[in-house]
């Protein structure tokens, strides 16, 4: 597979600080997810698509010298990244290149599984699901992040350019191979993989243009609608307009913008 293919928004330098503010925004509910997971010390986890491995380093501080953390992804990029990251900071991460459908996980193997961001873009998340499931311990959880409902994602006062762009993009998700909304299908997937959930909650982050927030849906704006311009759903004309509605609304104070609502899944093996 190219590289140019491993990820929607692609692996370049732009992209890898663009993930480096996704996860400040997000690295909060991601510790708060493991932490009623019960992730500890001396344990085995699994980042499930961890790119260039911001959530997977802290899993490596929790694991500790006496337990480890397997990232998998399929970016050699990130994974080249990954192995940088684990060799400076002299953590327990065993960084794989692979395709989920690819990878090996021994059974009976891991204590702890996480993944965000990872099963939206998959035709076969059920399946991805029981392979972590086999290579679970009993009683071993899976934390996982994923959109609820990514229509959610609007901002006040409204512009139609920028709104016609965020369409456009919900749309290129709607007609990709997975299911951009997966989140909410998450408990009935668990319970026909026979596993019990033992949480669940709603996530929502609301963005103005004087908080760290903000900066996410911006530079997916930025960095996502020329893409979509090269695919035929929007025009060059398009872009430039939605990317000035979002410079002006920037600059107003009463400016907020809510972002896709996310779901947090817990579920144990049996």
């Amino acid at each position: 597979m190219k590289e140019n293919n491993a990820y929607i928004l692609g692996t370049d330098t732009e992209e890898l600080h663009r993930l480096g503010i996704q996860h400040q925004v997000w690295a909060e509910e991601a510790q708060h997810g493991w932490n009623l997971a019960q992730f500890k010390a001396g344990e085995t986890l699994l980042d499930l698509g961890c790119g260039p491995g911001f959530c997977t380093k802290e899993l490596a501080y929790i694991a500790g010298s006496n337990g480890k953390v397997i990232g998998v992804d399929r970016s050699e990029a990130f994974i080249e990244h990954l192995k940088q990251v684990a060799n400076l900071h002299h953590l327990n991460i065993d960084a794989i290149l692979a395709d989920f459908d690819e990878m090996q996980l021994e059974p009976n193997s891991l204590d702890g599984m996480y993944c965000r961001w990872a099963l939206a873009w998959l035709p076969n998340p059920k399946e991805i699901l029981q392979k972590v499931k086999h290579a679970l311990k009993p009683g071993g959880r899976m934390v996982i992040h994923e959109y609820y409902d990514w229509s959610t994602h609007q901002t006040e006062p409204q512009l139609p350019g920028l709104n016609k762009a965020i369409a456009a993009a919900l749309r290129s998700f709607k007609e990709s191979d997975g299911q951009i909304d997966i989140g909410r299908e998450l408990p009935r997937i668990f319970e026909e993989l026979g596993m019990k959930v033992t949480h669940m909650r709603l996530m929502s982050k609301l963005a103005t243009p004087n908080n760290v927030i903000w900066q996410w849906p911006k530079t997916f704006y930025h960095s996502y609608f020329p893409r979509l311009a090269t695919a035929g759903l929007l025009s060059e004309e398009d872009v430039r307009i939605a990317l000035h509605d979002m410079d002006s609304i920037e600059k107003l104070p009463h400016t907020t913008l809510c972002c896709p609502i996310m779901i947090e899944v817990i579920a144990e093996k049996r």
